[in-house]
């Protein structure tokens, strides 16, 4: 059963069509690379895929259910994550408070119903967290503007899995990170994937997608372009298929 299954997205603003018919599945534990020029319709798509737009016409599957979120929150709850381009951290916040941000820990105070902020918990799941996924930082108290590009990436990738993520869409993982950096950050989506978390990578970096994905999909001008496992396709037909280069049928990889 497909982790998600979308059929015949369509999604206008105005008189722009910015998908058109569009589908898109992904598997449990795969990683799909979602490529295509600039307008081609991916973010379009992965916004309706988290709620934050409703389609015009189509429909979304979600472990075999269709679903029809009315805003990201709900789709996060059923645990689908997105983990933006600017990351979307606090800076003047460590590692933790990143991590637990809208979903903190709390604890009674004794004979009152206030609660405070269980500071002890929250640390020891951040540190194991961050410990699972293999991201090294010398304390979970860091703040998060004193971090490199690279672990800054690595703390909004751990806070999208920290509540059982099931998938999670990045958007340009790799972008702007020294080369040392983008290694770290490809061997993370790896050990998602072997924790059978399914990942959308959204990239211009076709060396990046190239190392990680399992298939690759392509859109342009709103529609499929194509559609490839990783290993028996080359970096020159994908290029072609988002140019419009090459006469590609979309047909889904069976």
């Amino acid at each position: 059963m497909p982790a998600v299954e979308m059929k015949s997205i369509c999604k206008s603003f105005g008189p722009v069509r910015a998908l058109d018919h569009v589908s898109l599945s992904l598997d449990p534990g795969e990683v799909l690379g979602l490529v295509g020029d600039n307008a081609a319709g991916k973010s379009t798509l992965m916004k309706v895929l988290t709620g934050a737009y409703f389609p015009d016409a189509g429909t979304v599957r979600f472990e075999g259910r269709e679903v029809r979120w009315r805003d990201p929150h709900e789709s996060r709850q059923a645990g689908v994550e997105m983990v933006y381009q600017d990351f979307a951290l606090a800076g003047n916040l460590d590692i933790t408070a990143n991590i637990f941000m809208g979903r903190e820990h709390t604890q009674p105070v004794l004979g009152s119903s206030l609660r405070l902020l269980d500071e002890r918990t929250m640390e020891a799941s951040a540190r194991e967290l961050l410990d699972r996924l293999k991201i090294q930082v010398k304390s979970v108290r860091l703040k998060v503007e004193n971090l490199s590009g690279g672990q800054r990436q690595a703390v909004a990738i751990a806070r999208a899995t920290a509540f059982q993520a099931k998938v999670v869409i990045m958007d340009e993982p790799t972008a702007a990170l020294a080369v040392k950096e983008v290694g770290k950050v490809l061997e993370i989506i790896r050990g998602l994937k072997e924790h059978g978390i399914a990942v959308i990578i959204i990239s211009h970096r076709m060396q990046d997608v190239f190392q990680v994905s399992d298939r690759i999909a392509v859109l342009r001008q709103g529609r499929n372009a194509g559609e490839r496992l990783t290993k028996q396709t080359t970096m020159d037909e994908i290029v072609a298929m988002i140019v419009g280069a090459a006469d590609s049928v979309p047909v889904p990889v069976a």
